[in-house]
């Protein structure tokens, strides 16, 4: 069957379907044809665009509550057996309802629909990773700022895409770091608890407790799955020296890519091993120094000198990996791909750790005292908080 029908006149009891969907889809244009044809329904739009959607796809997205819960937008339906014959097409005030030979009946509304055609690439609040050019300066938002959904949805921006951002002019409180991670989701505890000091201290179980300068790396490679997204709030900053090291894993693997494509390949297709160790914990695991994905995008770094474990590989392969891994680390720690900078009391500096390495220079302890809150968040609660913002600012 192929037939249009036109829309019929708006009645007193009729109003927009409800999609059960939070982000803002009215100010689409409305439907103005819609027919079967032998792919499914097609559709026509006040603006001209087109598009044909399959009948088993408008069956599996109908949000009426007995395919959708009324209160958490959960799927009900499940779409196991195929759809052989096409719903009755009717429009109502731009709007596509559909009466299925069960006789079960489906709305859809004209905007949703709109956002949703298969062949339109439909946008993200989240932006993509962007590695760090020549001349890449963090981007810094106030305290004040950060606490407006404005100033939050920058830093947030700023984060996912740079994986790099600063917090300043901040107030020198004890659990600040907390306090402004809540804001976005709950701390990713460790072995080192939820919210952690980086400070000189007596028999210290990691180097960051020390004063020695820590060379590039990220936390806990150790980890399955290390935690992604690091907190450093500095509450005291009065030693000398102790500079704070940054280099971009997505620009780095990059050179890497350009300079020796046998190193990159062989240091993200080698699976090692990583160990943390202590009087209570023993945490390990194997994976590469670089996981890419399919299309050769950097997903996570794990480099970190001090707790990879014996390398664990046949003879002959042994050599190649540590001259490959030399040259990585000679990249990393080459001036032109470090960005350093001295963390001041009152900023927070925050950065993806399965992208961004972190190291410090050396410090004293004896010419002033240094102390610093860190804790971890998930990465998907960046993403998921800037989209919730992405639906009010």
């Amino acid at each position: 069957m192929n037939s249009a029908l036109q829309s019929i006149p708006t009645t007193s009891n009729t109003h927009a379907p409800e999609m059960g969907e939070l982000t803002s889809y009215d100010t689409e244009p409305s439907l103005t044809q819609a027919a079967t044809t032998p792919l499914g329904v097609s559709l026509e739009w006040q603006d001209g665009l087109q598009t044909t959607l399959p009948l088993r796809w408008l069956r599996d997205h109908c949000a009426c509550h007995a395919c959708r819960h009324p209160q958490t937008r959960e799927r009900l339906y499940l779409p196991l057996e195929p759809i052989t014959e096409p719903p009755s097409v009717v429009l109502l005030e731009g709007h596509l309802h559909l009466h299925w030979q069960d006789g079960h009946v489906s709305a859809f509304h004209s905007g949703w629909l709109y956002q949703r055609r298969p062949e339109v690439i439909r946008h993200s609040a989240v932006p993509n990773v962007q590695p760090w050019g020549d001349h890449f300066a963090p981007e810094r938002i106030r305290h004040a700022d950060f606490l407006t959904l404005q100033g939050e949805k920058t830093w947030l921006t700023a984060m996912l895409r740079d994986g790099l951002a600063l917090i300043t002019d901040g107030p020198l409180l004890e659990e600040e770091v907390s306090r402004l991670a809540e804001r976005i989701g709950p701390l990713r505890a460790t072995n080192f608890g939820a919210r952690f000091d980086v400070r000189s201290k007596p028999n210290p179980n990691n180097a960051a407790y020390t004063a020695v300068g820590l060379p590039l790396h990220i936390d806990l490679p150790n980890w399955r799955q290390p935690p992604d997204i690091q907190l450093l709030y500095c509450l005291q900053n009065e030693a000398s020296g102790g500079e704070s090291l940054f280099a971009d894993g997505a620009r780095v693997v990059e050179a890497l890519r350009q300079q020796d494509p046998a190193a990159l390949a062989i240091l993200s297709e080698t699976p090692i091993d990583f160990r943390f160790q202590d009087e209570t914990h023993d945490i390990s695991t194997r994976a590469p120094v670089i996981t890419l994905d399919a299309k050769g995008n950097l997903v996570e770094m794990r480099l970190n000198n001090w707790i990879r474990d014996a390398l664990h590989l046949p003879v002959e392969q042994m050599d190649a990996w540590y001259s490959a891994y030399a040259l990585l680390w000679t990249l990393f720690h080459s001036e032109a791909h470090q960005l350093e900078f001295t963390l001041l009391p009152g900023q927070m500096v925050a950065f993806d750790n399965r992208r961004v390495l972190h190291g410090r220079r050396e410090f004293d302890p004896n010419s002033g005292a240094r102390h610093l809150q860190g804790t971890y968040l998930d990465r998907d609660m960046l993403a998921s908080r800037l989209r919730v913002l992405a639906r009010h600012v």
